[in-house]
């Protein structure tokens, strides 16, 4: 059940630049969610001990069924550290009835300057047990790309 997904990617901004993306509403609205979903930040307190209550639409629910509805996966997430410009940690819960998504997980956000930007690498731990690894491994691939468009274009 400690299984760790993870995926990285290099973004062409700098490492502040980036960083910034996950604290600001309107930008994880825009890159968070994965391609196929849209997403609605319904609580925003962007602090340590804070955090953000998220609800993501899919826009085809019929092959993706949700965890917390049919079309929906509601997300709250407490940001458990912020170390800016280097690391966001989050802690996760799913609110659904099906105990096999039921526990925390934390995502950890590193960001390393790289010559050509910076190297993002997500890596979920404590993910649970309904969540299909590979899925949700394509799922943060997309985040990540979402979230280079979005400061890629911002420059």
């Amino acid at each position: 059940m400690d299984r760790t997904d993870r995926a990285s990617r290099v973004i062409a901004a700098p490492p502040a630049t980036v960083y910034g993306a996950l604290l600001d509403r309107e930008s994880l609205e825009a890159w968070l969610p994965p391609d196929g979903m849209r997403g609605r930040v319904a609580r925003w307190d962007p602090r340590p001990g804070g955090g953000f209550r998220m609800v993501l639409t899919y826009l085809d629910p019929a092959d993706s069924p949700g965890k917390t509805s049919d079309a929906t996966d509601v997300v709250d997430v407490e940001f458990a550290d912020l170390v800016p410009p280097e690391r966001v940690v989050q802690r996760a819960v799913f609110e659904a009835d099906d105990p096999s998504y039921a526990g925390t997980m934390t995502m950890t956000w590193n960001f390393a300057a790289a010559s050509e930007g910076t190297e993002v690498t997500v890596t979920a731990t404590g993910v649970p047990p309904g969540i299909d690894q590979a899925v949700h491994e394509v799922g943060i691939a997309s985040s990540l790309a979402n979230l280079a468009s979005y400061v890629e274009g911002a420059g």
